[in-house]
């Protein structure tokens, strides 16, 4: 795959990568998203981000066992009944448990074969390149799967080039490896989106300009669950704000 013009983010502006001595070098934080057509999505990615019952997917941790297979866990926000019928039929799919609960996530622990399937495979390649790690969670959402990468941008950009055909991959931004310290860095992905949409619309203007209703419209989810992110959002950085007081 031919990486589209976002990529050139990771190339130095003369082109190409720079070699860096030693004292000079420092570790990139990448948030990358791939963006995978519907119509060349392979089953089980369909269930994971392009069901419309499913909010979001989100794995949680994996490990690689015996004979190429790898077991990973799954949190399902959403209803899971597409995901439960499907998921195993699906190609390069083992077997999958879940773990239902009448409020919060719906868990699943599936014991997949990926290279079996091009885009799992990529997935796994990307993974496995010396000098960079996959931060957990990759979530997967409409149509798209994201995650975080630290690491040397190079082999990054090698396994992206090997990307199936009907992939698209942007990188959102690229920086260096953010201040674990900072309230901030104890935000979900979804508890920060939920964070920017509610500031665009209006909720924390004052006069309040926006409900919760206006915020879940922008995350595709009910005004329930827009609600919950909000509160874990500004409970975490309330609670890393007064840790810092604390420890001053």
């Amino acid at each position: 795959m031919t990486a589209p013009s976002g990529m050139g983010i990771l190339r130095c502006m003369e082109g190409g990568f720079k070699r860096q001595s030693p004292e000079n070098r420092y570790v990139k934080h990448l948030r990358v998203t791939a963006h995978v057509d519907a119509e060349r999505a392979p089953t089980f990615f369909t269930l994971l981000a392009h069901d419309p019952t499913i909010v979001e997917t989100r794995v949680l941790e994996w490990n690689t066992t015996v004979g190429e297979r790898e077991t990973v866990l799954f949190a399902i926000d959403g209803d899971p009944a597409a995901f439960v019928e499907g998921a195993d039929d699906a190609p390069a799919i083992e077997s999958v448990e879940f773990s239902t609960r009448k409020n919060g996530p719906t868990y699943a622990l599936a014991v997949m074969r990926p290279l079996e399937s091009h885009m799992f495979a990529a997935i796994r390649e990307a993974r496995a390149q010396t000098g960079l790690v996959v931060r957990k969670p990759i979530v997967y959402r409409k149509g798209t799967m994201s995650f975080q990468i630290v690491g040397d941008p190079e082999p990054l950009q090698t396994a992206l080039d090997d990307a199936p055909p009907g992939v698209r991959v942007q990188v959102d931004e690229i920086e260096s490896v953010p201040d674990e310290s900072a309230p901030e860095s104890k935000l979900s992905n979804r508890q920060r989106e939920a964070l920017e949409c509610a500031r665009e619309v209006g909720y924390y203007d004052h006069p309040r300009r926006a409900t919760h209703a206006d915020v879940a419209d922008e995350l595709g989810c009910t005004p329930q669950t827009a609600g919950e992110h909000l509160r874990k959002a500004e409970a975490k950085l309330v609670g890393a704000t007064l840790d810092g007081f604390d420890s001053m």
